[in-house]
């Protein structure tokens, strides 16, 4: 079973689309919007040293921004 969680933001156009995206693909998910948390994105960037959204962990890895295909291959190993 695979890890999925989508961190996000209120107006960020890709974040829709991954979450859209996972939606297609019957891939379960959970979403954490850094927005409205403001702690929980100094975490997020602590881990990825990255400050854009949306972010993808994958079973551990990480996947930054709407990469489909990055995402398929971790889902698929």
């Amino acid at each position: 079973m695979n890890s999925v969680t989508v961190y996000t933001t209120n107006r960020c156009p890709y974040c829709v689309m991954i979450k859209n995206f996972l939606k297609d693909q019957n891939v379960n998910f959970k979403e954490v919007n850094v927005e409205e948390n403001p702690e929980l994105m100094k975490q997020l960037i602590q881990k990825t040293g990255q400050m854009g959204v949306p972010q993808t962990e994958i079973n551990g890895q990480w996947v930054l921004g709407f990469d489909p295909n990055k995402i398929m291959a971790i889902l698929n190993q």
